[in-house]
């Protein structure tokens, strides 16, 4: 987990599993607890990972951890939902990048509010949320083609008036290499 850590900005951060034996929770789960320790900060002592990291990091580290559970398997199927929620600029995109590689070894599912990781998609996928004639909402899926996927990345670069500078922006993270 430490080494996937590194290319995801943390290449500082300490990891500890611990595994505390207590028989008194002996049951259908075991009796085993496993805590993730981890500190984010050189010289900051470990603790608790839900205690110690921010949203950002949270992320981070599931990234991480699930990349490893993974392993080498090829052909697998993996889902992230905001897996990059509270990071942004250097963060985002190493992030993306790391999906990006990822995707080489099976199917990568990503839900991303992030430019950086949506530039970096094979098959980019707009989720479009609308009101329905019962009074419920639909969701529909669409693939964007040509230059709809530059669009909708220079409109996550800059919100409902979409700049050119947004679109020169949109096209230089849709060339960067994983």
């Amino acid at each position: 987990v430490a080494e996937e850590l590194a290319p995801l900005k943390m290449d500082k951060a300490r990891v500890r599993v611990s595994v505390i034996d207590d028989a008194e929770r002996a049951g259908v789960k075991g009796w085993d607890k496993v805590v993730f320790e981890v500190s984010t900060n050189p010289g900051a002592p470990l603790g608790a990972l839900d205690k110690i990291a921010s949203g950002g990091e949270l992320s981070r580290f599931g990234l991480a951890l699930k990349v490893v559970l993974a392993g080498r398997d090829q052909g697998l199927v993996m889902v992230f939902d905001e897996v990059d929620q509270g990071v942004g600029g250097a963060v985002a995109d190493a992030v993306g990048r790391r999906l990006k590689r990822l995707s080489q070894h099976g199917q990568t599912l990503v839900v991303t509010h992030s430019p950086q990781v949506a530039a970096v998609a094979d098959h980019p996928w707009k989720i479009e949320k609308s009101d329905d004639s019962e009074g419920g909402v639909r969701t529909t899926l669409r693939l964007l083609k040509g230059d709809e996927r530059r669009e909708e990345v220079a409109r996550m670069l800059s919100g409902a008036d979409i700049t050119d500078a947004a679109r020169a922006q949109a096209d230089a993270l849709m060339t960067v290499e994983a």
